[in-house]
């Protein structure tokens, strides 16, 4: 079988790139010149690795005039895909996603959060001797964790709850099969309607996809249903929340607290009263964030480069239709 040497633009840094550049295929390797937007491709790309948050949210609407010509593979080293225009999933090329890649580090993020929330981390601080007091603390034994989504993700999330003794039930938009009143192994009860998950959830954590049919997915009308004391965790993406509805629910003691990692946008404007709200704990869309995320990322671009050069379907292709 014929093997490619095809020409990649690198928009993932050198850690990537000094990779793929060594890989047996002998690529050449374009890297990304700083200042320039990254849908101007120079002229004989094929293969196009890139990332969210560098200029793709000043995309035109419609792409520019041949934009693509000869270019057979997308690479993005995210999970979602709606950070970039839509354009970008049209025409006959393939796009892949790093679907999973930071699963592992996200729920442990969620699994700080929950535990932060019950064990009330902030308050029992002691910043001086007046501040000794007995307090009561929560416990994870005998809670019920909520996931929305199930993906790798919500799986990873899973694993941990389940260790520390949560329930677990799920939803997901693709619903569920007969043989699966179980998820097995993880000991997942699966949900069929999100409100109900709501109700019966003492930790919500949304671990799902931005797509048109979950944009604003949480609202005030389901918010309002949820189970009194509900601790909401959102490491997913902000426009999945509608963030006046969550402030309502706060105030009104229905929810006791949300812990957001992303948010619509990012960042929060300056006086956003997310920022000072007692009950919100805020973080910089960093849940994803490990010491290994690079060269975990170049394994899974060169993973998919083996394959591509010998003409081997790749790992993680992005539905077009779905949008993940």
């Amino acid at each position: 079988m014929a093997i490619r040497s095809p020409v990649i633009l690198n928009q993932l840094g050198p850690v990537v790139g000094e990779r793929v550049a060594a890989h047996p295929c002998r690529p050449t390797v374009l890297e990304h010149e700083s200042g320039r937007a990254p849908w101007d491709l120079p002229t004989g790309v094929e293969v196009l690795l890139t990332r969210p948050l560098i200029g793709w949210d000043a995309a035109p609407v419609a792409p520019p005039h041949g934009w693509g010509e000869g270019l057979r593979w997308i690479q993005s080293a995210s999970t979602g895909m709606d950070f970039y225009p839509p354009w970008l999933l049209e025409g006959r090329r393939t796009v892949t996603c790093a679907r999973g890649l930071s699963a592992v580090a996200i729920a442990d993020y969620v699994m700080t959060a929950i535990l932060a929330f019950e064990k009330r981390w902030d308050a029992i601080r002691l910043r001086g001797p007046e501040d000794w007091r007995r307090e009561t603390l929560g416990s994870l034994s005998g809670k019920r964790l909520g996931l929305v989504g199930f993906g790798a993700i919500g799986r990873a999330v899973a694993e941990r709850a389940r260790a520390f003794g949560l329930a677990v039930g799920a939803v997901r938009r693709s619903g569920w099969a007969r043989s699966e009143p179980n998820v097995e192994p993880l000991g997942v009860d699966p949900f069929d309607r999100l409100e109900d998950l709501v109700a019966a959830s003492d930790h919500l954590v949304l671990a799902l996809p931005l797509t048109a049919a979950t944009r604003g997915l949480v609202g005030a009308g389901l918010l309002a249903r949820a189970k009194p004391g509900l601790h909401l965790v959102n490491v997913a993406r902000g426009a999945l929340l509608d963030q006046d509805g969550l402030l309502a629910a706060l105030e009104s003691g229905r929810i006791a607290g949300a812990t957001l990692d992303v948010t619509d946008p990012e960042p929060l404007p300056v006086g956003h009263p997310f920022y000072s709200h007692p009950a919100i704990r805020l973080t910089p869309h960093v849940s994803w964030s490990s010491p290994d995320v690079e060269p975990r990322l170049a394994d899974r671009v060169l993973a998919n480069l083996d394959a591509y050069a010998r003409g081997e379907p790749l790992r993680d292709v992005v539905d077009a239709d779905t949008g993940y």
